[in-house]
């Protein structure tokens, strides 16, 4: 027989068998399909080798009159501003208070034991102490860790000292001791029994299971400055015209502040006249939250939150659902989901001046950070299955739905988080997979082409290159990186290559009526952008039997199954291995690409087989 070009459907589909799906692709990582051919996806640099504190969950991108091109960065222990590289702490104050002598040291020893009677903190907390005098050899200046501990006395707590105190002593004078907002979790932690739900929940002597929550912050520029806070806390606000190193304070604490929230899930400011939004929040003259109820404040200001008959401040409270779990700014209108439908919320001006109208029923929305908007489309993951909202809502027709739902960590689906990759029309989602509580998988839509291909990769906060030349993702190492920057993986001080592959469905000769036999690959493979001398990748054929044989035990017959493909030359054109000797017998046959150097990108086009009919056994 003559050579046969083997010419795959763009995307992965994995909701058939490795068989039925034949004629396309069936698994693969860290690739994307780019006018329906695979290739493997750009790499990453780290922006600077400066770090964070805490797990990274909110990024937002601003740029100020002074032309500051800065990123607001919120993460379970800290809110920091990012500039320039650097990393600036703005976490706000919960309380700054007066000790006297509140130190006690033991000789040896750098932990110190602080007595501080107003309470409020929690273990992991963050303190700033000023004005200290020495204890015990020891001058207790600077930014500390709150320990507690079991056998810690009321009204106590540890803190670690730079270096071991040269005697035991009580002290330290009259000091300032400024704490930071406390602390939240990095994922969400089941708990089971006695305090796992409200009072009454459960039958006698059991209780019941619940999820401690993880902490999300939500922020939107004002302008040049930046309202903030995390969900279940206050509203923060950040002046540009402070500087960088300036921390965030209560809006409630601003000039002309009037019946500001004190507590809310989160945060929004529309781009229609500057209404600032907080979703699940208090009443007026209540500290309650009600997890349904909407506030927003008077236009163009975000002091102002108490309605009247001279400015736009209002409330409304959503019927369906039990609670709000998202917003997200979509064209002249503000869309929001609550844990069963989607609102749009339209400005209609005074005095009723926002209105609600359901434009889905039915739905779910795995977490805060699920929605993404591309194209004028809201994309988002349910609890299992994906929707869009493009003036009507709509399931998502997805070929991996089943792989990925099946092999998702429930517990935390609160740690789901998506974002665009508008370059290569793509919308992005992150999540745990089956047992895990860090982030480990990704999966991808590519809505111009309406296919969908997922990987491995560990991120917890992704932003688009807006008015920055790169999309930006927070790592596990505390740090933020640009994406589809280069082709290796620069996250740390050095250089990794990233593992790529992709792997067809299995086809066969003639419906399988016969085996065949296949004894040279002609490979189609452009290295267009690697930077190794000679990049390299792999292809490989594996045999069946039939459906359910599993690949041969010896996969060659008398020969190989797999090669290399290296590039040589680049000019005039492209010059790689043009033909790969193998033996190869089977009624079925799967093909894999795959790269693990450095320094190596590729493209794979239409390889060519040269395979005969080889009896019908």
């Amino acid at each position: 027989m003559p050579l046969q070009k083997v010419s795959l459907k763009p995307g992965i589909n994995r909701e058939g068998t490795r068989y039925s799906t034949e004629g396309g692709y069936y698994d693969g990582d860290k690739i994307r399909f780019r006018q329906g051919l695979p290739e493997k996806i750009g790499g990453w640099l780290r922006i600077s080798a400066s770090t964070f504190e805490g797990v990274a969950r909110s990024l937002h991108n601003w740029v100020t009159l002074g032309d500051q091109n800065l990123i607001g960065i919120g993460t379970h222990l800290k809110f920091y501003i990012e500039n320039v590289g650097n990393y600036n702490d703005i976490t706000p104050l919960r309380s700054t208070v007066s000790l006297s002598n509140p130190f006690a040291t033991t000789s040896g020893s750098a932990v110190v034991t602080v007595t501080d009677a107003n309470g409020g903190y929690k273990n992991g907390d963050y303190v700033t102490f000023s004005n200290a005098s020495a204890v015990g050899g020891l001058t207790i200046d600077g930014e500390f860790t709150v320990g507690l501990t079991t056998v810690s006395a009321a009204n106590t707590y540890t803190i670690t000292a730079a270096s071991n105190a040269t005697s035991s002593a009580t002290g330290g004078g009259t000091v300032s001791a400024a704490y930071q907002i406390n602390v939240g979790n990095a994922f969400a932690t089941p708990i089971t029994g006695w305090g796992a739900g409200t009072w009454g929940q459960g039958a006698w002597g059991i209780g019941v299971s619940s999820t401690s929550a993880i902490r999300f912050w939500s922020q939107s520029n004002f302008g040049e400055d930046l309202i903030l806070g995390h969900r279940g806390g206050g509203l923060f606000y950040w002046d540009a015209t402070n500087g960088v190193e300036t921390r965030a304070v209560l809006v409630s604490s601003r000039s002309g502040a009037s019946d500001v929230p004190t507590i809310q899930n989160l945060i929004l400011v529309s781009d229609i006249s500057r209404f600032v939004f907080c979703f699940g929040t208090n009443e007026i003259g209540s500290t309650t939250l009600d997890p349904t109820l909407l506030r927003w404040s008077d236009q163009e200001n975000a002091e102002n939150w108490t309605p009247s008959a001279t400015n736009q401040a209002g409330s409304l409270r959503l019927s369906r659902g039990t609670e709000i779990v998202a917003a997200s700014q979509a064209r002249q209108e503000v869309l929001v989901w609550t844990d069963s439908s989607l609102y749009s919320l339209q400005y209609v001006g005074a005095p009723t001046v926002w209105t609600a109208n359901v434009v889905g029923e039915n739905i779910s929305i795995s977490s805060q950070n699920a929605v993404a908007y591309a194209n004028g489309i809201a994309y988002w993951m349910g609890k299992d299955k994906f929707y869009k909202y493009d003036g009507r809502t709509a399931p998502l027709k997805c070929d991996v739905r089943r792989y990925i739902f099946n092999d998702f960590n429930t517990e935390q689906y609160s740690q789901v988080f998506s974002g665009t990759n508008e370059s290569f029309h793509e919308v992005w989602w992150f999540y745990c997979s089956d047992g895990e509580t860090n982030i480990d998988k990704y999966v991808i839509y590519n809505y111009l082409e309406d296919i969908w291909y997922y990987g491995t990769l560990a991120r917890t906060a992704w932003l688009d290159s807006g008015l920055r030349d790169n999309p930006l993702a927070a790592t596990y190492d505390n740090n933020l990186v640009d994406h589809e920057s280069g082709i290796d993986d620069n996250q740390g001080s050095s250089t990794a290559a990233i593992s790529a592959y992709i792997e067809s469905s299995e086809f066969d000769l003639d419906d399988g009526h016969k085996f065949m036999h296949i004894n040279r690959i002609i490979p189609d493979v452009s290295f267009d952008g690697s930077t190794a001398t000679s990049p390299v990748v792999t292809m490989t054929l594996n045999p069946l039997r039939n459906s359910g044989s599993g690949i041969h035990s010896t996969p060659s017959s008398g020969g190989v199954n797999n090669a290399t493909v290296t590039r040589t030359a680049t000019s005039p054109v492209e010059v790689f291995t043009d033909q790969i000797n193998v033996r190869i017998r089977g009624r079925q046959i799967s093909m894999k690409l795959e790269s693990s150097a450095e320094g190596v990108t590729w493209q794979l086009g239409a390889p060519r087989l040269d395979m005969r009919p080889d009896g019908r056994r």
